[in-house]
């Protein structure tokens, strides 16, 4: 079995190109979308593109933005929405893999449906485990149960999104049938933190007030470390829109298949239409712009999408 090398990154932090060997492929990682003047496509994107080069050898996302459109000549981009595909695994297949051919260097999101589309690249298409895909599917759109392993895995990164050496050991777990060793007692661990700061986020979850069609919390003075995305979902089954304001920001965020788009409502440029960030200046005047809004149509699931009955 190759094994590239790995190189985790996100869509506003992205590594100057010569880090990166040989032949590169970019799993799961959207375009910037514009927000303010420091991040954008133009100035994030584009560059890294530009950078690299011929050696780009796939760039496999599934995250909605309006420059896709730019790429559809450009066999290399392998480009969806979230509807199309909820998560970036089931986008990888031994078609695809085989049709790309050997690859350097895998650079994917830090988060679990990267890792998995990481693991499964690096397995020639394979799911590493039967039903993962539905895993990761489950994990990133929030819909649906997701099996044990990927419940421990989606944990532990969530509690140390930061830990390179733990993106590794799950990629490597994956890849080398899931036994017992390092790498399961590094997930196990990172896990274990996981539950103590689901319980400071389930604190803060009982903060939420609620404004018309949203649910707004505010983390400021409170203590020890939380989970943004649980956070947002607690407000979720609140409202229709949740709000959590945190460090000078504002984290908006509805259902994937909602209808909302925050990205044109708010005027940003590009970006995920669900779920954006913006100065917390702003929120009386967001707040007012979706309570006025008119009522959102529910976006139709064009991918396999878990059963909620």
């Amino acid at each position: 079995m190759h094994l590239p090398q790995l190189y985790f990154a996100s869509p506003r932090v992205l590594p100057r190109a010569e880090k990166l060997q040989g032949r590169v492929v970019v799993l799961d990682i959207a375009f910037a979308a514009t927000v303010g003047t420091s991040v954008s496509f133009e100035l994030t994107t584009k560059p890294f593109l530009d950078a690299l080069g011929d050696r780009l050898a796939a760039w496999v996302d599934h995250h909605d933005h309006e420059r896709h459109a730019e790429m559809a000549r450009d066999p290399r981009f392998v480009l969806a929405t979230k509807a199309q595909h909820g998560a970036c695994p089931e986008m990888v297949t031994p078609e695809l893999v085989r049709q790309v051919g050997p690859v350097d260097t895998i650079m994917t999101h830090v988060d679990l449906d990267g890792l998995y589309a990481a693991a499964k690249w690096i397995l020639d298409g394979r799911e590493p485990y039967p039903g993962a895909d539905d895993d990761a599917r489950a994990v990133d759109t929030r819909v649906g149960t997701p099996g044990p392993i990927a419940i421990r895995i989606d944990r532990a990164l969530r509690a140390k999104f930061r830990d390179d050496q733990l993106k590794r050991a799950v990629v490597q777990f994956l890849c080398t049938g899931m036994k017992p060793g390092v790498q399961d007692d590094l997930i196990k661990e990172a896990a274990a933190d996981f539950e103590r700061r689901d319980a400071h986020t389930q604190e803060l979850a009982k903060r939420f007030t609620i404004r018309g069609r949203v649910a707004v919390v505010d983390t400021a003075g409170s203590q020890g470390q939380f989970d943004k995305t649980d956070l947002l979902l607690a407000g979720q089954a609140k409202a229709p829109v949740s709000i959590v304001r945190d460090s000078g920001m504002l984290t908006i965020a509805a259902g994937f298949d909602s209808g909302w788009d925050f990205v044109q409502l708010f005027e940003l440029g590009g970006g995920m239409p669900t779920r954006v960030t913006i100065p917390e200046t702003k929120l009386d005047d967001v707040i007012a712009k979706i309570n006025t809004a008119p009522a959102p149509v529910p976006r139709e699931r064009t991918g396999a999408l878990p059963d909620e009955s």
